[in-house]
């Protein structure tokens, strides 16, 4: 059975994802289409690869995600430190151990650029911070002049993962054809989470021309992560701790209203424990839970679901907008 699949961004909570992923494999699921924003293109890029649930929880397992934090040592002196990377970077962390992390494993099956997977098997959605746009990758990268087929994946989940502040934005210099008699700064995109503008892009698929015809129709299910720590408010003492709320409250609460209303028959939710957004400093015991998090929330999910309902609630839901 195929299905497309949806992966919501939620920073180190992403781990829980793949328990989901193991879940709907379990339950005889295939995925056909996958897309992802910020962790979520993570779990989305690794299943578009060929990694299955189970060897994904292998990799969380052996991976400290502690070595995602680097930073020159100049900027780890107390207070001042961090603070001069921001202004300068733009960012807490580089974002290129993360990068180099998820080009390893890609590689490790064959992928290096989109070219190397099927047409259209993955959609990783980022944010152009400099025009103001969402981009969906890879068929976003002609609008700025770069071949898709060429484009490196593990960029293209950076991009989608470069939580505000928290790493730097990845820039990326226009071709010349398009710089041609820009200033120097105005050469560069911005590119920073997917998050920013959508989250879970969840309805991605739905927009798609070529989509299969009512008698064969491939179910959308989504992957959201759900927390104790939700809807709890954020304490502000000063400058960073309002910037992190600042930035939680973007990456998390603009789906949230559209979900709730007409996706709840297609939503997989899993509970994340209470783990935040940018907890990297998470053990495996943690990890192992966060995954066992989401094999719980697959398997009630796909207990008592069949594509038969999937379709009659698409189509009444569909129906419901036409009105």
């Amino acid at each position: 059975m195929l299905m497309n699949g949806v992966f919501e961004g939620g920073g180190v909570k992403g781990i829980s994802l793949a328990g989901a992923v193991r879940a709907a494999e379990e339950h005889g699921w295939r995925f056909h289409r996958v897309a992802g924003t910020s962790s979520g293109s993570i779990v989305a890029s690794m299943l578009a690869a060929g990694y299955d649930g189970q060897e994904m929880r292998e990799i969380i397992l052996e991976t400290s995600f502690t070595r995602f934090l680097r930073r020159a040592p100049i900027f780890n002196t107390a207070l001042i430190g961090p603070a001069l990377r921001v202004l300068l970077k733009k960012g807490l962390y580089s974002g290129e151990a993360l990068e180099e992390w998820i080009r390893k494993i890609l590689l490790d099956k064959g992928v290096k650029t989109f070219g190397d997977l099927e047409d259209n098997k993955l959609k990783i959605i980022a944010s152009d911070i400099t025009s103001g746009k969402i981009m969906v990758l890879p068929d976003d990268l002609v609008k700025i002049g770069f071949r898709p087929e060429s484009f490196e994946v593990a960029k293209a989940v950076r991009m989608s993962c470069s939580i505000p502040y928290f790493f730097d934005p990845v820039l990326l210099r226009l071709p010349p054809k398009l710089s041609k008699g820009k200033r120097f700064p105005d050469q560069f995109l911005h590119i920073v989470d997917g998050g920013l503008l959508s989250n879970f892009p969840l309805w991605l698929f739905d927009q798609v021309p070529s989509a299969p015809k009512k008698d064969k129709m491939i179910p959308t299910v989504g992957f959201q992560m759900v927390g104790k720590n939700s809807n709890q408010p954020h304490v502000i003492r000063g400058p960073f701790s309002m910037l992190q709320a600042l930035v939680e409250t973007m990456l998390s609460a603009h789906d949230e209203r559209y979900i709730e209303q007409e996706n709840r028959y297609r939503t997989v939710k899993i509970p994340t424990l209470g783990i935040s957004t940018t907890q990297f400093d998470i053990g495996k015991e943690e990890s192992l839970l966060l995954y066992e998090s989401g094999l719980r929330a697959g398997n009630r999910f796909f207990g008592d679901w069949n594509a038969q309902y999937y379709e009659e609630q698409f189509i009444k839901y569909q129906q419901a907008r036409v009105n």
